[in-house]
């Protein structure tokens, strides 16, 4: 199996989840050749007071960037879709793009890790399993149901999958 050094990511968005999902995975796709995804779980908000619903997702991305330079990168990314990173209250408000550096992983070798120990967000569970088994092309646990989402150019959400970027013709592909 081939080695992989990268980053898991945690995305999550509850004002307009659907298409500030999908911003966001072009944002990450502009920058990373390809993307490893989750399926994309619609999860009632948790540790805030909010009607909205949040839909995640878990991303890897290999890169050899630091984790500075990533954490830097996503703060550009959810800047860019609207959220307020300046407001000491961002972590509990309702927001269109958060992007959480989860934990930095050397594949195959860390892909036995309990989930427990990369967050303590225990409803990202299942669909880190999911994509941790996908990575390492192992038996899974299926999670609940994924949520589509479907633009012209893109189709995710419902099941784990990778993306591609053709940085040449601009074109992206789901595999």
């Amino acid at each position: 199996m081939k080695q992989r050094q990268g980053y898991l990511l945690g995305l999550g968005s509850n004002i307009n989840p659907q298409q500030n999902t999908e911003k966001m995975v072009i944002a990450l796709l502009q920058e990373f050749k390809e993307l490893k995804l989750s399926r994309v779980l619609k999860i009632p908000p948790v540790g805030m007071n909010s009607h909205r619903d949040f839909l995640n997702t878990i991303v890897f991305v290999e890169t050899d960037l630091s984790q500075i330079q990533l954490k830097s990168l996503c703060n550009q990314i959810e800047i860019s879709l609207g959220r307020d990173r300046d407001d000491p209250l961002s972590k509990t408000k309702d927001r269109p793009a958060d992007i959480d550096i989860l934990k930095q992983l050397s594949l195959p070798e860390e892909a036995d890790i309990p989930v427990s120990s990369i967050t303590d967000e225990y409803f990202l569970y299942p669909i880190i399993r999911e994509l941790l088994s996908y990575l390492t092309d192992t038996a899974e646990v299926t999670p609940p149901a994924g949520v589509l989402i479907k633009t012209s150019d893109l189709r995710f959400g419902e099941t784990a999958t990778t993306i591609y970027w053709d940085s040449r013709t601009g074109n992206k592909g789901v595999l």
